[in-house]
């Protein structure tokens, strides 16, 4: 499984991707909204995710509300830089934009998926990647986990050639809250998780890590002060 970072933080970009184990960026127009950035900044803002990811995928979703500005945004920002994937909603508007992006050569990510059936079509409309969400249903007291289940059994039942620019399709767990959404995610062979950073921090920690790292210091500086 790929870790994708959900967020359109520059410092939180930065930060993870220095790991090493950094694969790619989501953002949404919430993300967005929450570092503060103006309407006429955030194609440059794109713009610098990208730069500063070269190489990765970087999903930047589309505003516009019909088909017709969907394609027209999506352009826009797949021209940006060459890892820019173009995010859209999974809606009318957004399989018929996906379909005219993607026999454009564009890369398009589906975002708000809930259920197997809205991941299919989106396949066949083209989309390189689809993004079904997790937490949410966690919200409404419902299974997240099963339903990504039935969405990447259906997904992985087919051949996805000829459908977009690279022949494949991956699916991208989004709305991660928790560790356990990862590790259940890569249990049924979901591809990507993208996670914000909070919840990616709790990935990366254990508190049996800690105190080991705690117990090895403790013992070194004993060590070094005996000599």
């Amino acid at each position: 499984m790929k870790f994708f970072i959900d967020t359109a933080n520059l410092d939180e970009i930065a930060e993870a991707k220095s790991w090493g184990c950094l694969a790619g960026v989501t953002t949404n127009p919430s993300l967005y909204a929450k570092t503060g950035g103006k309407l006429a900044d955030f194609e440059p803002h794109m713009l610098k995710i990208a730069e500063l990811c070269e190489g990765l995928p970087v999903s930047a979703e589309s505003t516009a509300t019909t088909a017709e500005g969907m394609i027209e945004e999506g352009k826009r920002l797949a021209a940006l830089a060459p890892n820019i994937v173009v995010k859209l909603p999974v809606c009318e508007a957004g399989l018929a934009a996906c379909r005219a992006l993607a026999d454009a050569g564009v890369r398009v990510n589906m975002t708000l998926v809930f259920s197997p059936t809205q991941a299919l079509m989106a396949a066949n409309a083209g989309a390189r990647y689809i993004s079904p969400f997790v937490g949410r249903f966690d919200d409404i007291a419902e299974d997240g986990i099963s339903q990504l289940d039935n969405v990447v059994t259906c997904i992985k039942n087919y051949d996805w050639t000829g459908k977009n620019v690279d022949d494949t399709v991956e699916i991208i767990t989004a709305s991660v809250r928790t560790p356990n959404h990862v590790t259940q995610a890569a249990l049924l062979g979901a591809d990507i998780a993208t996670v914000p950073m909070a919840a990616l921090k709790k990935c990366l920690h254990h508190p049996l890590t800690d105190q080991g790292l705690a117990s090895f210091e403790a013992d070194w500086k004993k060590v070094v002060e005996a000599q």
